[in-house]
């Protein structure tokens, strides 16, 4: 199955966290550590981009500049070789998939490698509840397309769509998480989750579910993908997320937040990645994955997502920090 219908629309508007909120919490934080800020416009945030002189020596490696192949869904099921003939002409060498656009898993790594790109990482849903042997299928798969890394994308919602807030279901879900983690490590690959906002929503009894997953679950057998826009719209601030899951953000999804808590492309929004990335050693990361949730879905066009993947990369190529 194609794990990409698998995945929530692009809705930031009616997620439970408000936008007032969201900015209230990024504005005092940034008062908080002073005149380097959390925030940054453009100028600041993209220096090599905007023509703004560079703010340091440390880059982000080009070929380790990835993007979620979700951002270009729309524009994948139109022209699947175009679009990835065009994310190489743009620069990139490496995807993440988010499915396999109605293809087996051989048909998808031979458009790949047509295209000269590798899908080093996949999202892939574990099966809930845990079944052992459609996760080792999905473990075979990830291996014909060449992953390196296999990541489950989202939870945090319950039959109603409400956020989860009882504490067992996000123990219950470590527990999952440790198994698909180990079968993952016997297939050869790492495993990693992927948050959104949900799991910051505080759960009855104080914690939070990001709080249950990374004190319950093997650092050995799952690591984090950080997404830094979701994150800020759970109102924690990446750097303090590193800090308390050191060497364990392996990953990052690099989107950006706009003044109205909606998606923006890189350099466009609010968010101060080159503070971010200044933890990059300390958090583990390897991989710097662009996406954009809305890139392709009206008022855009599905062309447009190729946009956002160019500025995406070129930002990234040309961030100093």
């Amino acid at each position: 199955m194609d794990q990409q219908l698998n995945r929530p629309g692009p809705t930031p508007a009616s997620e439970p966290v408000s936008r007032r909120g969201v900015l209230r919490a990024v504005t005092v934080s940034a008062a908080a550590v002073g005149a380097a800020g959390l925030l940054a416009g453009p100028a600041t945030a993209a220096p090599g981009a905007s023509g703004a002189q560079a703010q340091g020596r440390r880059r982000v490696p080009v070929d380790r500049i990835s993007i979620q192949l979700y951002t270009l869904r729309d524009q994948l099921a139109i022209d699947l070789p175009g679009t990835l003939d065009a994310l190489r002409r743009i620069g990139y060498r490496r995807v993440e998939h988010a499915g396999f656009v109605g293809r087996t898993a051989a048909q998808f790594r031979a458009a790949l490698d047509d295209a000269g790109l590798r899908s080093t990482s996949g999202h892939v849903g574990i099966p809930q509840p845990f079944d052992a042997a459609t996760w080792e299928q999905a473990l075979a798969d990830a291996n014909v397309v060449g992953c390196k890394k296999i990541v489950h994308p989202y939870f945090g919602r319950d039959a109603a769509g409400q956020p989860i807030r009882d504490p067992a279901v996000y123990r219950a879900l470590a527990r999952d998480l440790n198994k698909a983690g180990r079968l993952a490590e016997r297939a050869g690959l790492e495993f990693g989750y992927h948050n959104h906002q949900l799991e910051f929503v505080p759960l009855t009894g104080g914690s939070t579910g990001f709080d249950i997953l990374s004190s319950q679950t093997d650092p050995r057998l799952v690591h984090f993908e950080l997404d830094l826009y979701w994150t800020w719209r759970g109102a924690h601030d990446p750097v303090d997320v590193i800090r308390a899951n050191r060497g364990r953000i392996r990953q990052v999804h690099v989107k950006d937040l706009d003044v109205e808590a909606g998606f923006a492309d890189l350099g466009d929004g609010v968010i101060d990645f080159g503070r971010i990335f200044a933890h990059e050693r300390e958090a583990g990361i390897e991989e710097y994955i662009v996406e954009r949730d809305d890139a392709g879905t009206a008022p855009r066009s599905p062309a447009d997502a190729l946009d956002t993947a160019r500025v995406g990369f070129d930002y990234l190529a040309s961030l100093r920090y």
